[in-house]
């Protein structure tokens, strides 16, 4: 009787306010969209899903190394993550003085993103999930040909970073979902999938190509060098690399 009550609730609440009973996080409606380079330049279709509304934050990271031993800085493989490591953590359980328990989780590998959001029964959303739902401003779910959007997020890269900012300092998109331009970079499950796209040589070359000066001429919408960066970003990382501003949400099928 309790979980029937327990379903009511939820269900009456996915009604009224959007959202899903696993805290923090929003359903995203599936559809389709053009990515920006290469063979999957034509339409990719996208699963409905669920986002967290917020990058996971050094409170949330913290008991999870707490309660998983082997993501302490102290203890950690180096195999699953470089030397930087919460390399801003005090010790093994304490954040450092200046960090604020709400600030998303930065200095984080993949493995140790990918392993907290399994821990959660969630999993890292992939590039095309991420893209889709980072489409979106305020008000319409995709707004990649809006220049004043563009300019926003291009500021942004250009503008000295701060690390400490908060959760939801940045705004909340069409989808509810906070943060995913204006905070931190964020891990993907595949995110060196851009470089090795499929098993022909042919396709690997052509990726190759993404990172020379010409690369703007693959991209469908030559608007978009926001999306390119981030493209070129994940390129260039290892699933064992951490970065001060290179942080992680989680999603849910």
């Amino acid at each position: 009787m309790k979980a029937i009550l327990r379903l009511t609730v939820c269900i009456l609440f996915l009604w009224n306010s959007n959202a899903n009973c696993q805290s923090n996080m929003v359903p995203i409606k599936g559809g389709t969209y053009t990515p920006l380079y290469g063979r999957d330049s034509l339409q990719v279709t996208i699963s409905d899903f669920y986002m967290d509304v917020y990058p996971v934050t050094n409170q949330a990271f913290l008991e999870f190394v707490k309660t998983n031993p082997k993501w302490k800085k102290s203890q950690v493989k180096k195999l699953f993550a470089d030397g930087n490591y919460l390399v801003s953590w005090k010790s093994d359980t304490a954040l450092g003085t200046s960090q604020s328990q709400k600030a998303p989780a930065t200095n984080i590998s993949w493995f140790a993103a990918n392993d907290y959001c399994s821990s959660q029964g969630k999993r890292l959303p992939t590039i095309d999930e991420w893209e889709y739902v980072a489409m979106a401003n305020e008000n319409i779910a995709d707004a990649r040909y809006l220049k004043n959007y563009n300019e926003y997020i291009l500021s942004w890269y250009e503008k000295p970073k701060t690390f400490n900012n908060e959760i939801g300092s940045s705004f909340k998109n069409y989808w509810g979902v906070w943060d995913l331009h204006g905070l931190v970079w964020e891990w993907t499950s595949d995110f060196n999938s851009v470089l090795i796209s499929g098993e022909s040589r042919k396709d690997v070359d052509n990726d190759s190509n993404l990172f020379c000066g010409s690369a703007a001429i693959g991209a469908t919408d030559l608007m978009n060098y926001a999306a390119f960066m981030r493209y070129a970003i994940r390129g260039s990382l290892k699933a064992s690399f951490t970065m001060k501003n290179l942080g992680f949400r989680c999603v849910k099928d």
